[in-house]
């Protein structure tokens, strides 16, 4: 293996996830933005698609399917996400040069520390755009006119991630992540860590090199700790030292100890398993969803019969467009057995993200001995390819 290699895979990793991360918000699908929760309208805009409160429990099922999808991965591939993805480890690597200062002079700590914050005011800029809208925020900042409450989100959040990776930065990952202190209950004998390999152990020259590398400080020649990350520091430091030796490095990854477990097995497949069927549930319920709303309420005027002989009923249909683009609704009423006469003949129109309500009237010709039946009432936007058929009572009054 050649020197660093697992670590250059690292930073282009980390850097993409940076980038994805600071970058989405500026990303926009039919005027929204591409991943943001809209506090004053308290709706969700995912790549296009926008999710109101009553939809929610779509966040919760890609909730579900996450956290099974994150022990999943966790079960199999150990802490992988600590060492490659998490914010914590992505941010502490990249200000490597606070470390580095501590061991310089007073000038360059402060030089250190002072980036580290101006790092600190991104990221949580960064982490507001999620909420505000960058194209809003900006324009907003330069012109003095952010606002109270977002400033001082954006303080608080600047100062307590300066705080943490001031002070904390890896020893967070050993002492106060709730992940670490949970992986006993999600790892096996089979789940991938990083050991020393047991048959080549003799070879260790007790350099050191892993162990000054390692960012939580453990030891990987006693063997498997809680405290690792998967960050593969320590296989890059004994591949270069070993190297000089012409030999292959002692420490790599490996399924379980002794790199005797298998990738597959029951428990894997089980949470792989409904991992799937939770995703493929949740893109189903996004696929079926037609981002409009219709109730067909009662109107305040009851069933009558009028003098022209035709009995009339009055319903209001109350339309919500959850959609990024306007609406225009086609309605057609269906009568079993009747020809109905229907109020509203030109289609209604509905701006994007709008609610309204309008007055449907439908009459149908007096006919002896006719019951109560089913209205069907068909909305129809062809540009949309939208189809969407509300059942209702067509009240026949009892004086027929």
């Amino acid at each position: 293996m050649s020197i660093q290699k697992i670590r250059t895979w690292r930073w282009i990793v980390e850097a993409i996830q940076a980038l994805l991360i600071i970058g989405l918000p500026f990303v926009a699908i039919k005027g929204e933005s591409v991943l943001r929760f809209d506090l004053p309208s308290l709706r969700l805009h995912v790549f296009g698609a926008s999710i109101w409160m009553q939809e929610f429990f779509l966040v919760l099922i890609a909730i579900i399917a996450l956290t099974i999808l994150f022990l999943f991965v966790t079960h199999v591939f150990g802490r992988i996400w600590c060492g490659w993805l998490c914010p914590q480890t992505v941010i502490t690597d990249f200000t490597f040069f606070v470390e580095k200062a501590g061991k310089k002079g007073l000038i360059f700590r402060i030089c250190a520390y002072l980036g580290l914050f101006l790092v600190c005011v991104l990221v949580a800029a960064s982490i507001e755009w999620y909420f505000v809208s960058p194209y809003e925020f900006l324009p907003a900042l330069f012109a003095g006119k952010l606002g109270t409450v977002t400033t001082w989100i954006w303080g608080s959040l600047s100062v307590i991630l300066f705080l943490d990776f001031a002070f904390l930065r890896h020893k967070w990952c050993k002492t106060i992540c709730p992940y670490a202190m949970l992986q006993s209950v999600m790892f096996d004998k089979n789940t991938m860590i990083i050991e020393l390999d047991p048959d080549r152990a003799s070879e260790c020259i007790n350099c050191s090199a892993c162990v000054k590398v390692c960012p939580t400080r453990m030891d990987i020649r006693n063997g498997f700790d809680a405290a690792c990350i998967n960050c593969a520091e320590c296989i890059d430091a004994c591949t270069k030292i070993m190297g000089r030796m012409k030999k292959k490095g002692l420490i790599r990854y490996a399924f379980g100890a002794g790199n005797q477990g298998a990738l597959v097995r029951k428990n894997s497949v089980i949470l792989g398993g409904l991992a799937l069927i939770f995703l493929v549930f949740l893109g189903y319920l996004f696929g079926s969803r037609t981002g409009v709303t219709i109730d067909v309420l009662p109107h305040r005027m009851e069933a009558r019969v009028t003098k022209d002989q035709m009995i009339l009923n009055a319903y209001v249909l109350s339309v919500k467009n959850t959609l990024n683009v306007p609406l225009n609704l086609a309605v057609k009423v269906t009568v079993p057995g009747a020809q109905p006469i229907q109020s509203l003949t030109a289609p209604i129109h509905l701006d994007a993200n709008y609610k309204d309500v309008f007055p449907l009237f439908v009459k149908v010709k007096k006919v002896a001995g006719m019951k109560t039946t089913k209205v069907k009432i068909n909305l129809t936007d062809t540009s949309q390819k939208l189809v969407i058929d509300k059942e209702a009572n067509f009240v026949v009054p009892d004086e027929l």
